[in-house]
């Protein structure tokens, strides 16, 4: 095939004998929306040299705050975490109350005068909503406590050019910090803009960032009104403390789902800029999406030509290797890969990767009800547009009323579980939702349909769950968000189980995308436990 002229993002390429071949790697410098197609909310981006650090809000699962990072802001790793676990509460640890839906929340990241800056501020009342601001050498850590104060919401850190440091937080509040970060400088509370009367939503997400001498503060704005939308605005400033104007610079929505916003800007070392705001997907959860940052005016506009989100974005270079944050494992590392996070604290002692070479060993630890309160259930997240994932289980260990299997796990939720009823085995696909207080998040019930069972005659087992996010059809909004669940005997020939599972997404619960989940957990007596041998991911 030959091609005289090749269009890739505005860019006219001559060529007198381009093949398809040349077309074709061209095509995949392209970094396609979602820029990530997996549960990534409020991201703060920032660029050290030639490498750009993303940090994601994770909640209640542990390790907490991934770190991730890409040299074209096409391929994503996750490199670290900002902490392992948080022990405030014992609701970190699936005791007296859970921490669904809260934990870590819209960590701030930067980086100044050669070291790195997070802060974070739990979606907790009381001390244990007190915001914590860690510091390392290395974006992949280790991260230490720099200090603790009090609670900030959807924050900002900002390190001026003076070597004055600020927070920002809420809507439009502003604190100084010592100069050492120790606390607050009591008396600098400052309301440094009053919302416009068509901004009565709720404003949140703050990212401030310094450009040609001016502030600006981005924020997602929730608009409550005919003909209006979430949408991303910035605040302007020649002062820090004010006077601020404001400027809508994001009203798009895209790919058939929903008003983007909430993310923040950032540049390249060549002076290009790129915003990376999220989109609630449904059932996958909130998707990064990339997209041109245009300077007009003095204003960070975001978008294409007519400000919309745009399909595709050229990539910064060619040639990275290829890389996921969700990734297949055969556990044969000794230690666990950061691709996986454990749903709250894992109790250490209850899981191995080391008594049995090649195998992720879940050991049940503590009799529980239902798999909303076990400890140690390992996720990774779903991915778009579709994704497929299996596991293999050696079940040889499990005593009597223990359940071991793979999950969609969520609010609502898809599972396999093999249970383990006197000598006999039983897989089940079945549906469960769980009800959570609001203030405690306290379990208290959990709603189980049991859609199919199958009895099973050998202690070794093979789990597949297929998940489907593409887009419906049309100008309706949504997904298609369906879990399709499979087991087989032989690792090679798979039969259906049960019925097509809608996932969702519930911000009152959870407030999270639907998670891949290994588990194993007693409701008699613990000592039992399950031998994962592989998970694999496409």
């Amino acid at each position: 095939m030959k091609l005289s002229t090749i269009l890739l993002c505005g860019a006219l390429l001559s060529t007198t004998a381009a093949s398809a071949d040349d077309y074709e790697t061209l095509q995949m410098e392209k970094v396609q929306n979602p820029m990530l197609w997996a549960d990534v909310p409020d991201p703060d981006v920032i660029r050290v040299d030639d490498t750009f650090y993303l940090v994601s809000t994770t909640m209640h699962l542990m390790p907490g705050a991934p770190i991730m990072k890409s040299k074209d802001l096409k391929n994503w790793e996750t490199v670290g975490y900002i902490f392992d676990k948080l022990t405030d509460s014992p609701k970190y640890d699936l005791k007296e109350g859970t921490a669904y839906g809260r934990g870590q929340w819209a960590t701030s990241l930067k980086y100044h005068n050669g070291k790195f800056y997070a802060l974070l501020a739990p979606n907790e009342a009381g001390a244990m909503g007190d915001t914590y601001i860690f510091t390392a050498d290395k974006a992949e850590g280790p991260w230490k406590i720099l200090s603790r104060m009090r609670h900030f919401h959807d924050c900002s850190l900002f390190f001026d050019d003076d070597n004055r440091v600020y927070v920002v937080y809420g809507t439009g509040e502003m604190m100084e910090l010592k100069p050492d970060l120790s606390d607050v400088i009591e008396g600098t509370h400052q309301q440094i803009f009053q919302r416009e009367e068509d901004e009565k939503g709720l404003l949140e997400g703050s990212r401030v960032i310094k450009h040609n001498g001016k502030y600006y503060l981005l924020m997602i704005s929730h608009v409550y009104a005919p003909g209006k939308h979430r949408r991303e605005v910035c605040y302007r400033a020649d002062d820090i403390h004010g006077p601020w104007e404001k400027q809508v610079i994001l009203e798009s929505e895209f790919g058939g789902f929903s008003y983007e916003a909430q993310g923040t800007i950032v540049d390249t070392k060549d002076g290009d800029w790129y915003g990376i705001i999220f989109q609630d997907r449904g059932g996958v959860g909130r998707v990064l999406t990339l997209m041109p940052c245009r300077w007009i005016n003095g204003w960070p506009m975001l978008g294409d030509e007519n400000g919309k989100v745009p399909d595709t974005v050229r990539a910064l270079k060619s040639g990275e290797p290829k890389t996921s944050i969700v990734n297949s494992d055969d556990f044969d590392a000794p230690q666990l890969g950061l691709h996986w996070q454990w749903n709250h604290n894992p109790i250490d002692n209850a899981w191995s990767l080391t008594e049995r070479p090649g195998i992720l060993r879940l050991k049940t630890s503590r009799v529980v009800p239902n798999i909303y309160l076990a400890p140690n259930s390992l996720t990774q997240r779903m991915m778009g547009p579709t994704c497929s994932a299996s596991v293999c289980i050696d079940l040889s260990h499990l005593k009597d009323g223990d359940c071991a299997g793979f999950a969609a796990f969520n609010s609502d939720s898809g599972l396999l579980t093999v249970k383990k009823k006197g000598k006999r085995l039983v897989l089940e696909m079945s549906e469960q939702k769980v009800e959570l207080t609001e203030r405690e998040k306290a379990v208290t019930a959990v709603e189980e349909q049991v859609i199919e069972s199958v009895d099973l005659k050998q202690n070794k087992i093979w789990l597949r769950i297929d998940a489907d996010f593409r887009p419906v059809g049309g100008n309706q909004y949504g997904g298609t968000d369906l879990a399709t669940f499979y087991y087989s005997l032989d690792g090679e020939q798979w039969t259906k189980i049960g019925s097509d599972y809608k996932l969702t997404f519930d911000w009152r619960r959870f407030f999270m995308g639907s998670k891949f989940t290994l588990f194993c957990y007693a409701t008699k007596k613990a000592g039992g436990y399950a031998d994962f041998d592989y998970f694999t991911f496409k």
